[in-house]
């Protein structure tokens, strides 16, 4: 748990280090007609696989596509989409989006329960930390630090992203490796109940 814990604070220096770019979220509102189609003109994805960016911290957002055009992130249904962006634009569609309202979801209420104790506590047998530390109790994140929200996003597409993070799929978190070390403590179970629960939540509400 120390460990883990002490790999949480090395992240953040990590994520304060990230290549810092002024974004305009003006300019990128002309930029992301490639986008749409998938994640909708105002961040909203309609497709619970894809993720909704609306909201979304402009840091965490700007590092996920700098990642996916570099390959550092491989996501298929992206190749070749963001090559012809230089990293000016990725900054403006970044800010564009980080700038839109989300419209959140609603959780399982059967899984509520059981997703509810694993954000907001962990699991002190299994060494897992509460979300609630990196992701804050109203999944709002930490931008300056480079934590995505999570608050409203499809549990679908946070269910793939965590089964990714444990199984290796997904690996640019960071050489600190934090989330494929807490994704690792989580079961198939744990994955879904609190994929459930995150897509239900509200700032300032569980639901």
């Amino acid at each position: 748990m120390n460990k883990l814990l002490v790999s949480l604070v090395l992240s953040l220096g990590v994520a304060g280090s990230a290549h810092a770019l002024q974004g305009d979220a003006a300019a990128g509102e002309g930029k992301v007609a490639i986008c749409t189609a998938c994640h909708g003109a105002d961040g909203n994805s309609m497709m619970p696989n894809w993720p909704k960016l609306a909201g979304q911290g402009e840091r965490y957002l700007l590092k996920q596509l700098m990642d996916i055009k570099s390959g550092a992130r491989v996501v298929p249904e992206m190749t070749g989409m963001l090559d012809n962006l230089n990293e000016q634009d990725l900054a403006d569609i970044a800010a564009h989006y980080s700038s839109q309202t989300l419209v959140g979801g609603v959780a399982d209420p059967e899984l509520v329960e059981r997703g509810e104790a694993i954000y907001r506590g962990g699991n002190l047998k299994t060494g897992l930390p509460a979300c609630t530390g990196c992701h804050s109790p109203t999944g709002q994140g930490n931008d300056p630090a480079g934590y995505p929200q999570l608050a409203g996003q499809h549990a679908d597409y946070t269910a793939k992203q965590l089964t990714d993070f444990r199984e290796g799929n997904r690996t640019n978190d960071g050489d600190a490796m934090v989330m494929r070390t807490i994704a690792e403590r989580l079961s198939n179970k744990d994955i879904q109940a609190v994929s459930q629960y995150i897509q239900g939540l509200r700032s300032g509400a569980d639901l």
